[in-house]
């Protein structure tokens, strides 16, 4: 008769056996993405079987971003590189060529409705599709096909993430359209550093008037300044805001000469520190709303 003590030792071998014969987890990915906003989402659809790296830094701008030769490091070791395209990242290519990467990143704005403006007599598409959550809800379903296709493994871990974000992302826009939409049309209007907030404004109905273009490279004339601030004065523009990652000057000079009065600071290419109020994606997305909002609802 076989002792107790015996069929334990079997039952333990038999455990361990079933162990070693299961397929070993996924390690990690290196993932590296050009900027703050897209790394956060990045993290959200990947969960714990990434490790991101953020190119351009918190507050940083992603127009005139200068690489380091760490950030060249770093994106010739990513297994998986996201961009997120439409001619934000100017300067990738050459990052690339400098750092020897051999892989392709993915452009996560693929399959996103576009706007198109003209700019210094060309006609050009605006790269900031993230300020409307409709449009990073595009982002999130090509992260996670980029993401399964490196990791086959964890494809039902990066699909349930997806999926869960989407949700929140539905959420932020219901969010943003309950506060704007009982706001009269003619007070959705502000004045910000540059013209950032074009898909923003096409979903929640807001004008934003700029004097820089469409890249903070760009200049304004004098011609340009005086000709805003005519328009600003006619369409009486109430408030105004500057940009985590942008020089407020310009704008100051803009509002005194018209009267608007300043509405704070939105964070709209770049996430803020930890510390700071928009630290993540929705939160960034939230407190610039809650900071529109609020600066519309004094106007008169």
């Amino acid at each position: 008769m076989i002792s107790r003590r015996l069929l334990l030792s079997a039952a333990a071998l038999s455990a361990l056996t079933a162990l070693s014969a299961a397929p070993a987890s996924a390690e990690t990915l290196k993932v590296v993405a050009s900027f703050t906003v897209l790394a956060d989402v990045v993290r959200k659809v990947g969960g714990d079987h990434v490790k991101v790296t953020s190119l351009v830094g918190p507050n940083g701008d992603p127009h005139e971003f200068e690489p380091s030769p760490a950030d060249a490091r770093n994106l010739k070791a990513a297994q998986v590189t996201f961009v997120s395209g439409e001619g934000l990242e100017g300067w990738m290519d050459r990052l690339i060529t400098a750092s020897g990467y051999k892989g392709k990143p993915v452009t996560v704005s693929e399959g996103i409705a576009t706007r198109t403006m003209e700019e210094d007599g060309a006609e050009i598409t605006d790269p900031h599709v993230w300020n409307s959550p409709v449009n990073v809800k595009v982002w999130v379903a090509n992260i996670e096909k980029a993401l399964s296709a490196a990791d086959p493994a964890d494809a039902a871990a990066f699909k349930a993430n997806a999926e869960r974000y989407t949700k929140t992302l539905d959420g932020l826009n219901a969010y943003a359209h309950s506060k704007f939409d009982k706001i009269p049309d003619d007070r959705r209007k502000v004045l910000t550093s540059h013209d950032a907030f074009g898909y923003f404004g096409r979903e929640y109905n807001v004008s934003f008037v700029a004097p820089l273009g469409l890249s903070t490279e760009s200049e304004a004339s004098a011609a340009d300044v005086a000709k805003l601030i005519d328009q600003i004065k006619s369409e009486r523009v109430k408030a105004y805001f500057f940009e985590n990652s942008n020089d407020p000057r310009l704008v100051k000079q803009v509002a005194k000469a018209t009267g608007a009065a300043p509405g704070g600071e939105l964070y709209v290419e770049s996430l803020s520190d930890a510390k700071g109020p928009a630290p993540t994606y929705e939160k960034m997305f939230r407190y610039n709303v809650d900071q529109l909002a609020a600066a519309m609802a004094k106007s008169s």
